[in-house]
């Protein structure tokens, strides 16, 4: 749907929020199935076909444990996403009494345009860089760096002070944080999936050579394949919406 104006941005951006949402799960079975494949090819001795068919009949149970886990990560990244942010970044508060100039800036494009001031933070590094953050009007954050603030004059400032407001009132900021804890889920089992596959997997090489170790190597591969599929559309999603939002 093309975007002509503020309006339809906001449209655009609240659909592909729901589209990802709506595709996560989609994407999360067929790890789930990596999974369940990886776990076959460490127990299971009669072929391959018997190993898909073993993986996909233990699907329903496991796929319950898979959303609620999932479910338990949206809850922790929707409540601490910010937190999860600053440390990551060395983020800190910004009071007033920090930054006056910098806090009447802020507040008056905000009056301008009849929206909530965003909390501000600042990062103690000399590189000059801002983005906004947050998932709601009471987590709406954005931060800058010191190296920013030291270079630019106060209406260079200004702008881009202006600029992240834009991606807040734009819904921007909510779909990057979601594509965020999209892919992040995600790379989460990739993770669990290689580091098993070589940490219990690989000392099993001689008993699998004595009963059919290319079967479990099968199943490892299709496995793999899966999760790399998976990892390598959730990044594209993320790089496209950040591309695009500018």
């Amino acid at each position: 749907m093309g975007a002509f104006g503020l309006k339809t941005h906001i449209w655009n951006n609240n659909l592909k929020s729901v589209l990802l949402l709506a595709g996560f799960p989609i994407l999360l079975l067929g790890l789930t199935y990596a999974l369940l494949l990886f776990w076959q090819a460490g127990v299971n001795e009669a072929g391959i076909g018997a190993g898909l068919a073993n993986a996909a009949a233990a699907m329903p149970a496991a796929a319950v444990g898979a959303f609620a886990v999932a479910g338990g990560w949206f809850a922790v990244a929707y409540v601490g996403h910010q937190t999860m942010i600053d440390l990551a970044v060395g983020a800190r508060k910004l009071e007033r009494t920090d930054a006056p100039e910098l806090y009447n800036l802020l507040e008056n494009l905000c009056i301008s345009r009849g929206l909530p001031t965003p909390h501000l933070k600042i990062i103690p590094h000399p590189a000059m860089n801002a983005f906004a953050s947050g998932l709601s009007e009471r987590t709406h954050t954005i931060t800058v760096t010191r190296g920013l603030l030291d270079a630019l004059d106060p209406s260079e400032v200004e702008a881009v002070l202006a600029h992240e407001l834009t991606h807040i009132r734009n819904r921007d900021v909510r779909l990057l944080v979601i594509a965020a804890v999209f892919v992040g889920i995600i790379s989460f089992v990739g993770e669990i999936l290689f580091r098993g596959m070589t940490r219990n997997n690989m000392p099993r090489t001689s008993r699998n050579r004595r009963s059919g170790g290319g079967n479990a190597g099968a199943l490892v591969l299709i496995a793999l394949a899966i999760v790399g599929v998976a990892y390598g559309l959730a990044i594209l999603i993320r790089f496209a919406l950040s591309r695009r939002r500018e």
